[in-house]
């Protein structure tokens, strides 16, 4: 074409030269043209991901200047208080990198805030791939990545959460020492492995870093460009129903201008909002605890949100203990620190594979579910968040009890029933608002939208005029969609013979899980032919 401009030579070598060894130009020419929904909650990874970078990025800074040694000085620094106490090098270097070194403080703060709103997005992810059924073939492999990070991430911020030894952080490494020591048999070996002696010891402080800066950061940064990219770019990308895409086909916007413009916009926004969080909200003042001392701790002592979940375990956990062959077994460890966190992470790892041999279906799904749609995965959803949430709760009963001014036993035995009956609660109310909105859907579908004109008829009668909404306003509810489950019911007996399926105790037991998964899943509704040209109408007027 007259007056095109020709790519710089040198340009254009180099692409044919990377193109002639690693194939790059027909992935870069495809990845430029694939599509991306434009929907917020998809977003949300995005945040994660982004959230991870600022980590990086920060925990640079803060390596060149802390000390992780347990070596004892004496503090004489710019923090007037704290002068002529002795103290580990951890600890007088992360009062000298929050009062001493230029920045030093903002840093660690971005640092912290970022790794809270790195576990909040995570968390709000997997709960969005949940409820949404995202996690079912062909992502089950994701799926399972992202639990995986997830109790990566949660232990890693446990770890750098330990790393200043203060008075705080130091009691964090002590519920750690008896969780490991109450493990049954090897557990005295693993305290012995990790802190290299009797607790505290002055190899701790040393292992955690290494643990904290190089193994874990180096496992989730192969892992996050698995999950986020390598497989995310050889699968297609999921969509709600009603935005024009289905099973097959994804309705977005290309990945390169638009998709590329928003997602640099959504990292500054990050790195904006959580500078101006660490600027204007403190978060662990370190220089107020004091250095770690094993014979104090400080009342009211809370961790961070994401590990709050583990402490409410231990302290409502009853002091049960059990001896035999000459070993006792400290329930009131074990329980916490093994059987919850185990039930919880394993239930997440292998629901996916649960599901499927519930509902027998093993189509491969791009379009998601709405959460309504699905009652019975939205219960059981609703039910581990109720879990969860209170058992972060009762990690703070003796706050509870101190600002309501109750009993603390009274906190701990709401706590203790509350965590049994409350997921019950949950999944049963969370159950019905979904069959309810279920049917709200198929009212707005086949009477319309309430308008609160009432005319009255002439035979006398009054009623209420419906305003038919446009197809595109239902076509969430309207569009088809695979179904979540498909029928396993047990063949009935022949002549008084039951079948060979019905004489295995789990196959009835798969069927009866079947059939209540089915009971109330939502049924795509079809207009009648009046509603349908109204609606007709309707759209062409607006358009």
């Amino acid at each position: 074409m007259a007056g095109a401009q020709t790519p710089p030579r040198s340009l254009e070598a180099t692409t044919r030269a990377l193109d002639e060894r690693f194939g790059t130009t027909g992935f870069a020419r495809k990845a430029m043209r694939k599509a991306f929904p434009d929907q917020w909650s998809f977003l949300l990874g995005e945040i994660a991901m982004y959230s991870f970078v600022i980590l990086l990025l920060t925990g640079v800074f803060l390596t060149l200047f802390f000390k992780p040694s347990m070596h004892e000085v004496v503090y004489d620094g710019s923090y007037a208080p704290l002068r002529g106490v002795e103290m580990s090098e951890a600890y007088a270097s992360s009062l000298k990198l929050s009062f001493d070194v230029r920045g030093g403080l903002l840093v660690r703060q971005i640092h912290h805030w970022a790794t809270l709103v790195f576990m909040g997005a995570i968390l709000l992810h997997l709960l969005r791939n949940f409820f949404s059924g995202a996690f079912r073939k062909p992502r089950e492999l994701n799926w399972i990545i992202g639990v995986v990070m997830f109790m990566l991430v949660m232990l890693n911020g446990l770890f750098g959460y330990s790393l200043p030894d203060d008075l705080l952080s130091g009691t964090g490494i002590r519920i750690l020492e008896g969780f490991l020591a109450g493990i049954p048999v090897i557990g005295t070996y693993l305290v012995m492995f990790l802190f290299g002696g009797e607790f505290p010891g002055t190899d701790i402080i040393p292992r955690l870093y290494i643990i904290h800066v190089l193994l874990i950061p180096g496992i989730l940064a192969a892992l996050i460009p698995l999950h986020a990219i390598v497989l995310t770019w050889r699968q297609t990308h999921t969509m709600y129903p009603g935005r024009g895409g289905s099973n097959s086909t994804v309705r977005g916007y290309p990945f390169f201008p638009t998709f590329i413009a928003k997602t640099t916009a959504l990292f500054l926004w990050i790195l904006g909002v959580t500078t101006l969080m660490a600027a204007f909200i403190q978060i662990n003042p370190i220089w107020l605890y004091g250095p770690y001392d094993p014979g104090a701790i400080s009342a009211g002592s809370q961790p961070d949100w994401y590990m709050g979940w583990l402490e409410g375990a231990l302290r409502i956990m009853p002091a049960w203990e059990i001896s035999a062959w000459g070993h006792t077994l400290t329930l009131s460890i074990v329980i916490p620190a093994l059987v919850v966190p185990g039930v919880l992470f394993t239930g997440l790892a292998v629901y996916p594979f649960i599901e499927r041999w519930v509902t027998g279906d093993h189509a491969i799904h791009h379009l998601l579910d709405r959460p309504r749609d699905v009652p019975a995965r939205t219960g059981i959803g609703v039910g581990g968040v109720v879990f969860y949430g209170l058992l972060w709760a009762a990690g703070g009963n003796d706050v509870l009890a101190h600002q309501f001014d109750i009993p603390l036993f009274w906190t701990t035995w709401f706590f203790r029933g509350a965590v049994i009956l409350g997921p019950v609660l949950g999944y049963v109310i969370a159950y019905r608002i979904c069959v309810g909105l279920q049917r709200r859907d198929l009212a707005l579908v086949r009477h319309g939208l309430e308008t609160g004109v009432i005319r009255q008829a002439p035979d006398g009668k009054f009623a209420e005029v419906h305003r038919h909404l446009p197809a595109g306003k239902t076509a969430a509810i309207t569009d088809p969609r695979p179904a979540p489950a498909v029928p396993l019911d047990v063949p009935p007996p022949v002549n008084d013979v039951e079948s060979p399926q019905a004489r295995h105790r789990l196959t009835r037991v798969r069927a009866a899980l079947n059939r209540r998964f089915r009971a109330d899943l939502a049924t795509v509704p079809e207009q009648p032919n009046g509603d349908k040209a109204i609606a007709d109408r309707e759209t062409t007027s607006s358009s």
